[in-house]
């Protein structure tokens, strides 16, 4: 397990939470065991798991504040009217980008955010992900 897919189980509870009615340990606990259907499937190491938990434990403390800061680089969207996988991708790196305590070049979180848009979105949803969180930092 690496960084990366520490940011997909944290992306998959964000996502879990958004449209399922479970608490929040729950959402976090389905998207550990979705992994063991992976057949590359590796017994994940403590501290990515932590990594990822703190990903979104911080997200999920912070979502007023990022969903304004989403609010405010998206003209003509509102955080409904996105996709559920585009937004909670934007608020996993918007976490990175300015409430987390790991100061990580921009670009890092941007390009992570990117690959998950590939992995998980839609055609579009790369570009579309690019471009809100590219307003933020300029």
């Amino acid at each position: 397990m690496s960084r990366r897919q520490a940011r997909e189980i944290a992306l998959q509870s964000l996502f879990q939470l958004d449209y399922n009615d479970c608490d929040q340990d729950k959402a976090m606990a389905n998207a550990l065991e979705q992994l063991k259907d992976d057949e590359d499937y590796t017994l994940p190491k403590e501290k990515y798991i932590l990594f990822a938990k703190q990903l979104y434990d911080g997200t999920r403390e912070n979502i007023v504040a990022i969903d304004q800061l989403i609010t405010e680089h998206s003209p003509g969207w509102t955080i409904d009217r996105m996709s559920g996988i585009d937004r909670n991708i934007i608020r996993l790196a918007v976490y990175e980008l300015k409430f987390s305590s790991d100061k990580l070049a921009p670009n890092i979180p941007i390009n992570e955010a990117i690959d998950l848009a590939k992995k998980y979105g839609t055609d579009d949803s790369a570009r579309f992900v690019n471009g809100i969180l590219d307003s933020m930092i300029k």
